[in-house]
């Protein structure tokens, strides 16, 4: 007669099967979803990826651009020129053929547009008109060119053109033009000179060679800008030559020396100006 195992013995080794076959799906089962989870993480991962890139912006690489002149502040001596130039209609040229037409036979010896030095106290209020500021190419000869077909009444506070001309013999001249008509204010003869003096002068304008013009075209050519002032003098070497301001676009002030027979320039110096 056979006798069935014990039943412990079934259990136990039942169990053992399942255990192993446990085992086995757990190890299929993990595969499966460490496979998975790295599968999601990397989904995840790109698509987080995607959406910062859309929201954090792209960082400038390149240094921005200094600003023009025209949005830095002016300092006082810049928005001086500025005022004055504004208002000024009448071109340095036109303004030079003026006075040496006031007096004849007379030759420039200094020209000067009044309101720019710190001493002077004729500093001219902007032209109701509104004359554009120098933001184009300047003219050869330095100051703005006319706007407009008609020349605005005089005021009181126009700018003036200061010249001094003198006749062959020497004797001198004070020419006072209204900067923005064109208009001679007045004709003064130099009543203090003396005889030394004259010859003197006279001496200079037979020795200048080149004209105002020409000296002036001379600094322009070499700092664009407006001829503001231009006299006929002798330097620290006593080189005879056409002292030249130019006033640039950005409102600074450049002093040139041109010689004044071979007009080459001997002397080049820019104005540094004081902030406010």
């Amino acid at each position: 007669m056979r006798l069935d195992p014990p039943q412990t013995n079934r259990v136990s080794s039942r169990a053992r099967t399942l255990r192993a076959v446990g085992a086995v799906v757990c190890a299929v089962l993990a595969s499966a979803t460490v496979t998975g989870c790295g599968s999601d993480g990397d989904s995840v991962s790109a698509s987080a990826t995607s959406e910062a890139a859309k929201v954090v912006p792209h960082q400038a690489t390149t240094t921005p651009a200094s600003p023009s002149p025209s949005a830095t502040k002016l300092t006082q001596e810049q928005q001086k020129r500025k005022d004055v130039l504004d208002a000024t209609k009448i071109t340095f040229d036109k303004a030079a053929t003026t006075a040496v037409d006031a007096v004849s036979g007379s030759k420039l010896v200094d020209l000067e547009l009044g309101g720019l030095d710190d001493d002077d106290d004729a500093s001219p209020s902007p032209s109701p008109s509104g004359s554009p500021s120098p933001t184009g190419s300047p003219s050869p000869t330095g100051s703005p060119s006319p706007t407009g077909s008609a020349s605005p009444s005089a005021s009181p506070g126009d700018p003036e053109w200061v010249a001094e001309v003198a006749e062959k013999d020497g004797t001198a001249h004070t020419v006072r033009i209204n900067a923005v008509t064109g208009k001679v204010l007045d004709t003064t003869e130099d009543d203090n000179q003396s005889a030394d003096d004259k010859s003197r002068l006279a001496e200079m304008i037979g020795k200048a060679t080149q004209t105002p013009e020409q000296a002036a075209k001379v600094a322009t050519d070499k700092q664009k800008g407006w001829v503001t002032s231009i006299g006929l003098d002798e330097n620290d070497d006593d080189v005879l030559v056409w002292q030249a301001d130019v006033v640039g676009s950005d409102w600074n002030q450049t002093d040139f020396e041109i010689d004044a027979a071979k007009g080459t320039i001997v002397g080049e110096v820019t104005e540094e100006t004081e902030e406010n």
